[in-house]
């Protein structure tokens, strides 16, 4: 881990918050963009990213102003988050609830696909956001975007899928889970079969869609189905404030236990990151 002077930090610090302004502030265009292009006709809004434009003396040299940019920033993981609730809210609540964009531009069979496919590319790419919200998506399509690659390559037993879906607080008793199972079952993308005593459930068919569904995804869909992936991966990684400040700056101890959690991406090592350098920022404040 480097080790950096508490005046190295601050400029380390203003170099994340200006990144996270530019992230925030494209990928909320770029959300705007395609829901105005492709969701316009659903009733459901996009929840987009704040921002803020940091303006690097200022939050040098003013404290009051850095806890305000650090504040908004803490705040602007917590839209991110609604921002992909957001978009899977509009996709399962209206979009494919028979909605005429969805029924007039896909076949019956890519219909039931496309909903499978897209959560397995949301939720089956995203597991940190999956744990903390497993409840906007339809408990089958969560089932399915957990096990899909399991299942592809092994076939699994209740038991084995059920403890795989608890990694995303998902908790069921084996008969509801097998309830589920036998909606897959029903749709056509699990089979199972008995072995003795046991019953082992494995892929029926693959998740892709016909060569005119595919176009017409690429076209439409798939920007904001992708958006999800490509905005956390970016926007939740502050690996650059993992250093160690040295002991020149106040309460050391605190503001380095705190930075240890930059290493690790994802919006719950990202949201507390800043939640704590708001509340240290605040302390020296009150101490000045």
């Amino acid at each position: 881990m480097t080790n950096v002077t508490s005046e190295e930090f601050l400029t380390k610090l203003f170099s994340v918050a200006y990144k996270l302004y530019t992230i925030a502030k494209t990928q909320s265009d770029r959300l705007k963009k395609e829901w105005d292009e492709n969701f316009a006709s659903l009733p459901e809004q996009p929840h987009l990213v704040r921002s803020v434009r940091v303006e690097k003396e200022k939050f040098l040299t003013d404290i009051d102003y850095r806890i305000k940019v650090l504040n908004t920033i803490k705040l602007s993981f917590e839209d991110g988050f609604h921002s992909i609730k957001s978009i899977l809210t509009a996709l399962y609540n209206s979009y494919f609830m028979d909605s005429e964009i969805f029924t007039q531009n896909f076949s019956k069979d890519d219909q039931n696909i496309l909903k499978y496919l897209v959560g397995k590319e949301i939720l089956g790419n995203l597991i940190q956001y999956n744990q903390l919200d497993h409840e906007t998506v339809p408990l089958k399509y969560n089932i399915l975007a957990r096990n899909y690659l399991l299942i592809k390559f092994k076939e699994q037993s209740a038991t084995s899928i059920n403890e795989n879906i608890k990694r995303i607080n998902i908790n069921l008793k084996l008969f509801a889970l097998k309830k589920s199972l036998n909606e897959i079952i029903t749709d056509g993308f699990f089979k199972k079969k008995k072995v003795g005593k046991h019953t082992y459930y494995s892929l029926q068919q693959e998740l892709e869609l016909s060569e005119k569904g595919k176009l017409t995804y690429n076209q439409t869909l798939r920007p904001l189905v992708d958006w999800p992936t490509l905005f956390y991966r970016s926007y939740y990684n502050v690996r650059e404030l993992n250093v160690t400040v040295d002991g020149d700056c106040e309460h050391p101890e605190f503001l380095n236990k705190v930075l240890l959690k930059a290493a690790t991406q994802g919006y719950v090592a990202c949201h507390y990151v800043f939640k704590n350098l708001v509340t240290y920022y605040k302390k020296l404040k009150e101490e000045e």
